[in-house]
């Protein structure tokens, strides 16, 4: 993994930890899961939650914003209740096929959550 895509994820992640106590973990897909970086390529990451609403997505936005505008890159991020994150079957047939997840703390696991 690429050294700007795994600092990418622990500050996420480690972000996301201590702002939300229902921060379960992050899936990467999409054209990073190869490891190198891509210029012009979004980070593609599922971030799973106990909860999440609206008011939830306007704590978020800023944390990806500031991440995005430190590091130059660019994040597409998918918040999501795991519940929530199944109804869309196409993304998440996708990411389980492909994806790698990532626990709180940004560690990569060899099983994603059920």
């Amino acid at each position: 993994m690429s050294e700007k895509l795994n600092e990418v994820i622990k500050i996420l992640s480690n972000s996301f930890r201590k702002k939300f106590e229902d921060f379960k973990g992050l899936y990467l897909f999409g054209e990073y899961l190869d490891g190198k970086d891509h210029a012009d390529e979004d980070i593609e990451l599922v971030a799973i939650f106990d909860t999440e609403d609206k008011s939830k997505r306007e704590l978020i936005w800023p944390i990806i914003g500031k991440i995005e505008t430190e590091l130059d890159v660019c994040i597409d991020l998918y918040p999501y209740t795991m519940e929530g994150f199944k109804k869309d079957e196409d993304l998440y047939e996708e990411v389980m096929e492909e994806g790698v997840f990532f626990n709180p703390l940004g560690i990569k696991q060899d099983k994603g959550l059920e």
